[in-house]
C-alpha cells in the first residue's frame, strides 16, 4: 500500500507517506537540467491553483536520465526555489529503474504500468516509443513521469513525460 513506504525529503528526514493521506498527489520524477524542466512552472501553477483543495504535488529529482539531475538534494532545492518558485515538497534523489529502484517507484510502476501518452508525433514522443526498447515494459521512460493518485491512495493514472501538468487539470479535479 502507497502509505506504508517511506521516502526520505531533501534534507534526509524520513516522510511516511501516510502523512500525505486523504490527498491528492502528483508524484514527479524531475531533473533540473533537462529539456523538460520548465514544467516545474506548471507544476507549481496546478500546486498554487489545487493545494487548498487538497492536492500535493511530491517532487522526486533523478539522476538516472543522461546524469540531468545533477548536483546535492540542497543544489537541487535552490535551483528549484530560485528559478521556478517551487513551494511543493521535495524529497531526496532517487533512482526509478533498475536494481536499486526506491521502493515507492517500485510500487507505482507495479500498480500503473502504462504510460497514457499524448497523440501526436512529435521527435519526443518518437524519442519515447524508441527508449521503450532501453526501458522496456513498466520501466520509466524519462524525467517528468507522472503519476496521480486519489483521496484513498490508489493510483488512478500514470502519464507520459511529454504530457504537461497543465493537460492534468481535468482528471485533479475530478479527484478533488
Amino acid at each position: 500500500m502507497l502509505y506504508d513506504i517511506v521516502v526520505h525529503d531533501n534534507h534526509g528526514n524520513e516522510v511516511a507517506l501516510r502523512t500525505y493521506q486523504g490527498k491528492v498527489l502528483l508524484i514527479v520524477n524531475t531533473a533540473t537540467q533537462c529539456g523538460l524542466t520548465p514544467q516545474y512552472q506548471q507544476l507549481q501553477k496546478l500546486y498554487d491553483q489545487y493545494r487548498e483543495q487538497g492536492l500535493e504535488v511530491l517532487d522526486f529529482p533523478c539522476n538516472q536520465f543522461l546524469e540531468q539531475a545533477p548536483g546535492s538534494d540542497e543544489d537541487i532545492h535552490n535551483f528549484c526555489t530560485s528559478n521556478y518558485q517551487t513551494a511543493f515538497p521535495r524529497f531526496a534523489k532517487v533512482q526509478v529503474n533498475g536494481s536499486q529502484t526506491c521502493p515507492l517507484y517500485q510500487y507505482l510502476k507495479q500498480v500503473k504500468p502504462v504510460d497514457s501518452v499524448n497523440s501526436g508525433t512529435g521527435p519526443f514522443l518518437q524519442k519515447l516509443k524508441e527508449l521503450d526498447q532501453v526501458f522496456p515494459g513498466s520501466e520509466i521512460k524519462w524525467n517528468f513521469t507522472k503519476f496521480l493518485i486519489d483521496r484513498e491512495g490508489n493510483v488512478v493514472k500514470r502519464y507520459a513525460p511529454n504530457i504537461d501538468p497543465e493537460e492534468l487539470k481535468q482528471d485533479i479535479e475530478a479527484l478533488l
